[in-house]
């Protein structure tokens, strides 16, 4: 199993390109199953989650060609329907394939979800959505049965305690496209990664109205096309970044930043002391070129995660990191995923002096982490303390970084890449290695 071992106190400068976002190329992926042409997507990231999802297509009867880059998906079976566990349970995003099955094959046997685990997150909107468009829906054996000739538009309301889904609005979106009629969505997720699957989806013929607005309008059509489509940079990998950049004081130009979309992020990093300049502010509106600086002390802030175009739930761990450099005291609350909230203890054992009650942490800051083993718990957990063992005095031992491949292409040598010094080893083999009696090393076998 791969850890990370990190040599602290290295400042980073360089320069760094962002990769498309895995939250959009995986229901990219899954609207391959909509038409029988050939969907081609460019500048998908290499990540364990994108492998996991083209295995799965490749399972429901799509050729793919390609793993990451570039990649052509073409639906060649329209007979296999079974989603099954032993995949999905490897990624939450793998729910997105409900809505095209049962849309273009008029039936998906999906398992029910896996992916990090910090809480509840049900999947009840998804198939309520379903069942308002003519879907008859049953659980068996742990897979969801969804079963309809063909689906009705309908309105659907996709409103949760916890604000809008996106896996939801994305699945509704899909499915919508191929049915008979009128769909309207309300209280509709209104991320940049919606936005990106409604463009792709219009250019392959859909008829898609309001995405990135709380009511989308789709009027569904008999077939869709083929499409070659360009994925939207990643908001929370260019974050990451930048987090990375200032908890280092480091100096770093990050390009194809998705500014737009982090205009949240933005005004909390400049509170902060953190500033991402513009390189070519009369260029791309939506995506640029930014430095990243920072000023020597940090100023205390208080965040809550919110639905876009709030603070993403995605950056509250990373955040949480910096933080805890700041000169004071900051609040952070969680929204989204109240218990969103395994890495405060593997911050503790850097030094952090974090208080939870409830969804909310207050962080008093120190002067520096102190390096310490530490156990990546999920996604955003396994960034938190990557960046906490750079700025750390010492070396941070990072285990289970299998949760980080699902989301970072390679975190370890783009962060080496700006000056970082990060070593990917085998915990598995070092720790074999030091259980071997000493009297035996040496001998002969």
């Amino acid at each position: 199993m791969d850890a990370f071992r990190i040599q602290g106190g290295a400042r980073l400068s360089g320069r760094i390109a962002i990769d498309g976002s895995k939250n959009a190329s995986l229901p990219l992926m899954a609207a391959a199953l909509l038409t029988d042409e050939p969907v081609t997507l460019r500048r998908v990231p290499a990540l364990s989650d994108i492998s996991n999802m083209a295995r799965l297509l490749g399972e429901l009867g799509c050729h793919v060609q390609g793993r990451h880059g570039t990649i052509t998906l073409t639906s060649v079976d329209p007979s296999l329907t079974h989603a099954r566990y032993d995949i999905v349970r490897t990624m939450r995003a793998s729910i997105c394939v409900l809505g095209p099955l049962l849309a273009r094959r008029r039936r998906a046997s999906v398992a029910m979800p896996g992916g990090c685990v910090f809480g509840a997150r049900p999947v009840d909107l998804h198939l309520r959505g379903l069942q308002a468009m003519g879907a008859k829906i049953e659980l068996q054996s742990g897979d969801i049965i969804a079963t309809a000739e063909r689906l009705k538009g309908a309105t659907v309301f996709l409103g949760g305690p916890f604000g809008s889904t996106v896996l939801g609005t994305a699945n509704i979106m899909s499915a919508a496209t191929l049915a008979d009629g009128r769909t309207i969505i309300e209280s509709a997720a209104c991320e940049p990664e919606i936005v990106d699957l409604a463009e792709m989806l219009i250019a392959m013929g859909a008829r898609i109205a309001g995405a990135g607005t709380p009511r989308i309008i789709v009027d569904g059509v008999d077939e869709l096309g083929p499409a070659d489509h360009r994925v939207v940079p990643d908001r929370i990998v260019a974050s990451t970044y930048a987090i990375a950049a200032a908890i280092t004081n480091g100096d770093v130009t990050i390009d194809d930043f998705p500014y737009d979309s982090l205009l949240a992020v933005v005004d909390r990093l400049d509170q902060i002391g953190v500033h991402l300049d513009r390189l070519d502010p009369a260029g791309n509106p939506k995506c640029c070129a930014v430095q990243v600086t920072s000023e020597r002390l940090f100023n205390p802030v208080m965040i809550t995660t919110q639905p876009y175009p709030g603070f993403p739930t995605d950056l509250q761990a990373q955040m949480m990191a910096l933080l805890c450099l700041a000169d004071g005291n900051s609040i952070i609350t969680e929204k989204i995923y109240p218990e969103r909230f395994m890495h405060v203890a593997e911050l503790t054992r850097m030094g952090a002096q974090l208080y939870r009650q409830g969804p909310t942490v207050m962080v008093q800051g120190i002067s520096r982490f102190i390096a310490a083993p530490v156990m990546a718990s999920d996604l955003r957990g396994s960034a938190c303390v990557v960046l906490a063992g750079l700025a750390a005095q010492g070396t941070t031992t990072v285990s289970r970084v299998y949760h980080l491949d699902r989301g970072y292409s390679r975190m370890e040598e783009s962060l080496n890449a700006l000056g970082a010094r990060i070593e990917r080893f085998d915990a598995h083999a070092d720790d074999l290695a030091a259980a071997v009696p000493m009297e035996l090393v040496g001998q002969p076998g």
